[in-house]
């Protein structure tokens, strides 16, 4: 008996030692210079994103925040073997949750091998289509398809993008057969829109509405549930009559699994208040991005159910 109290008084006295442990660790951190790395190009919206976060913490923490380019999967590989200190994060979109299914012999788990830090921002998707007559809808687009399986396409900016994501969800939404052409990069896929080598692309509202307001291009839809400030007069996909299809590009911040819950508690809550500042509204506003916090956990579930609803509408290894 009382050789069960004591070994009990030990043990609740570990647990004492590893919660005090863990709140020592929120507290100091960070004392070394932190590393966001982003897997996509300077110049991105993920880039800048990283780049605001590492002008407004640095201060705040009183260290250097580097933000390092590692486009493709090699950046990500690279962060999901990183030590789990709180030192080294990964800023993404939500294109994080195809890259098994687009590239299933991967060293590394997108989900298993990570942990959620904080979501950033929201980025409406606008689907636009060249300026013919015969697109002048959602519900026309969605008929040319129905009347000619497998003879429309969509342009994407790559195969783990956002308009990737949202043109097979598209896809799925209505039950079409539709071609994919994956360019590198959004200025292609606009560039064959215009050209009317594809026959829609779901591109990211702050760099279409010069196009779309001189006529270069047509406006269909908003993919959010609000219309987008630039744009008044494209409607969301609710209000063109497809209320079942919705998508959120989303951008967040990840840090390798087993990163301590305080740190990742820390540099959320940190974030937040980053976040809310009006400068950096307004910057991200100006983006037409909307800025959209969250903790750890929150982004967690987002992260895990996102996979599974896009590996599902994906069915598997992309072609």
């Amino acid at each position: 008996m009382i050789k069960t109290q004591i070994r009990l008084a030990v043990t609740a006295a570990i647990l004492a030692l590893s919660v005090q442990a863990a709140a020592a660790q929120g507290n100091t951190f960070p004392n070394q210079t932190v590393k966001i790395v982003v897997p996509f190009a300077a110049g991105s919206l993920t880039d800048m994103l990283a780049r605001i976060l590492s002008d407004k913490l640095a201060p705040v923490w009183h260290q250097s925040i580097i933000v390092e380019n590692q486009p493709g999967i090699a950046g990500t590989a690279a962060t999901a073997k990183a030590a789990p200190d709180g030192y080294t994060f990964l800023l993404v979109s939500n294109g994080h949750t195809v890259i098994k299914t687009i590239t299933p012999n991967l060293s590394f788990d997108p989900v298993a091998d990570f942990v959620g830090v904080t979501k950033l921002a929201s980025m409406p998707m606008i689907m636009i289509a060249p300026p013919k007559a015969e697109n002048n809808s959602v519900a026309a687009i969605v008929k040319r398809a129905q009347d000619n399986p497998g003879k429309l396409s969509y342009a994407s900016a790559g195969l783990n993008s956002t308009a990737y994501i949202a043109g097979e969800l598209f896809k799925k939404t209505k039950n079409l057969d539709i071609l994919h052409v994956p360019y590198k990069g959004t200025p292609p896929a606009q560039t064959s829109i215009m050209r009317g080598d594809t026959d829609f692309f779901f591109s990211p509202a702050s760099v279409s509405d010069e196009l779309i307001l001189s006529g270069k291009v047509t406006a269909l839809a908003v993919t959010g549930k609000t219309r987008v400030g630039s744009l008044p007069k494209v409607p969301t996909f609710a209000e063109a009559g497809m209320p079942e299809f919705e998508y959120d590009a989303w951008f967040g911040l990840l840090a390798p699994a087993g990163t301590p819950k305080a740190i990742r508690d820390k540099v959320s809550q940190d974030i937040a208040k980053v976040l809310a500042e009006p400068d950096v509204r307004d910057r991200l506003a100006k983006q037409g991005t909307v800025v959209a916090s969250s903790t750890p956990d929150a982004f967690d579930a987002l992260v895990k159910s996102d996979t599974a609803l896009y590996t599902k509408v994906l069915g598997g290894p992309a072609k």
